[in-house]
């Protein structure tokens, strides 16, 4: 029989894979989530379970959903939703979202050069 995993389970994995993802040690996440980084180790090792606020404050500093956190969204791609760029870019008018649309995958490109020649 093939058991899911629990949200406790989930919550721990996400929470750990987010902040390797942001290159954040555990101390790093609890300053910008202004929490002690025990909480961050607690939260992690599956022995406590955030609060609603907690979990709110994790999500902002991660720039992620709390729906990849908790699970609801598997693919941390679809999670970059809760990054401020692509909130910002959300709110755009259909003329707007083109101009900045250009504009980023421009920057991408230079970047891609940059990175190429170093």
């Amino acid at each position: 029989m093939n058991e899911e995993p629990s949200p406790s389970d989930i919550f721990r994995k996400r929470l750990r894979e987010a902040r390797e993802m942001r290159d954040y040690k555990q101390e790093q996440l609890a300053d910008l989530a202004k929490m002690p980084a025990t909480t961050i180790a607690h939260f992690e090792a599956g022995t406590r379970k955030p609060s609603f606020d907690s979990l709110r404050k994790l999500a902002i500093a991660l720039e992620i959903t709390t729906d990849y956190l908790l699970g609801r969204v598997d693919d941390p791609e679809l999670a970059e939703a809760g990054d401020p760029l692509f909130r910002d870019v959300a709110k755009l008018s259909g003329s707007d979202r083109e101009i900045a649309k250009d504009f980023l995958k421009m920057l991408a490109k230079r970047s891609s050069k940059k990175d190429k020649a170093s």
